[in-house]
């Protein structure tokens, strides 16, 4: 009897394990800081703000971060933006990764890319870092490329030798115009790729 009673109230392997695959870590990628807020940089913290908005959702300062958590459709979606500053985004990554018991598969990382032109979107299951310091520390701590990045084109439409100041410089008027269609977008993405799963989300919205 008393076996029995304790079987009723605790969770089964197969339950907890269940129940982690309804959870996801989504990281936009981006420092801290008011000078880097409307950097082309910062548009993982972008996405995540736009969503947080939209649905009412509060940041809350935590260990290595800022985190909104966002139920849809019966998932959990733990939005994160690390305060380690870009080059160290990894730390942040797996401390909450571990925390929550969040599996490889649901992290969705956002970051900017200079090879897409403007607004341009691609999603991938994994690759690497394509010269991205925050891709590129969060490979080193997890040791792995096998997790799912969301690349936002910001163009290459600078001079040579001007990357760092056009990366870390803010949107033009004609980018700021276009951003919220954009970001509108990327929210779609987010709930997408826990909703209808990772292929589903590359077929739809890849190139759009």
């Amino acid at each position: 009897m008393i076996k029995w009673i304790a079987k009723l109230f605790s969770s089964t392997p197969k339950e907890e394990n269940t129940d982690n695959m309804k959870k996801y870590l989504i990281v936009g990628l981006g420092n801290i800081g008011a000078e880097y807020v409307n950097t082309r940089h910062n548009i993982g913290f972008k996405v995540l703000d736009f969503l947080a908005r939209k649905e009412s959702l509060s940041f809350e300062t935590v260990k290595l971060g800022a985190l909104a958590e966002y139920k849809f459709k019966g998932r959990t979606f733990f939005l994160l933006k690390p305060n380690t500053y870009m080059n160290l985004s990894g730390k942040a990554v797996k401390y909450w990764m571990d925390k929550e018991n969040i599996p490889l598969e649901n992290i969705l990382v956002i970051t900017d890319d200079l090879n897409l032109s403007f607004g341009s979107i691609r999603i991938r299951p994994k690759g690497s870092d394509g010269g991205h310091n925050g891709l590129k520390n969060i490979n080193l701590v997890l040791n792995t490329q096998n997790y799912t990045r969301f690349r936002f084109g910001i163009s290459d439409q600078f001079k040579k030798g001007q990357q760092v100041d056009y990366v870390l410089g803010d949107w033009d008027e004609e980018e700021k115009a276009k951003l919220p269609e954009r970001l509108e977008v990327a929210s779609e993405i987010i709930r997408s790729f826990g909703t209808a799963g990772l292929e589903n989300t590359m077929t739809t919205f890849n190139g759009k």
